[in-house]
């Protein structure tokens, strides 16, 4: 099955990325975390892509940060970095 990933920035030139692991392609389970920006109605997106997700037999760790005006805190994003394979983050209005 091809895969067509987009790139939501706005950059010129966009810059090469490497696909993502064996183990999101379908292939094995893969733990893939969730992060919420606190947006309005990114919970209703996050819910939906969730249950999508662990219908694929992957393993979802929801996460959030406190508000969408500042990054994520560093412990946040060490916990993503140290548990999950990917992360989602929701953007919503």
């Amino acid at each position: 099955m091809a895969v067509t990933i987009l790139d939501p920035t706005r950059e010129a030139a966009p810059a090469g990325r490497p696909l993502a692991s064996e183990r999101l392609s379908g292939e094995g389970q893969a733990t893939i975390a969730l992060l919420d920006i606190r947006k309005p109605r990114g919970d209703v997106f996050l819910d939906e892509l969730d249950r999508l997700i662990a219908a694929r037999g992957h393993t979802v760790i929801r996460t959030a940060k406190p508000t969408f005006t500042k990054p994520a805190p560093p412990d946040v994003r060490a916990e993503i970095a140290t548990r999950c394979d990917a992360v989602i983050e929701a953007l919503a209005d």
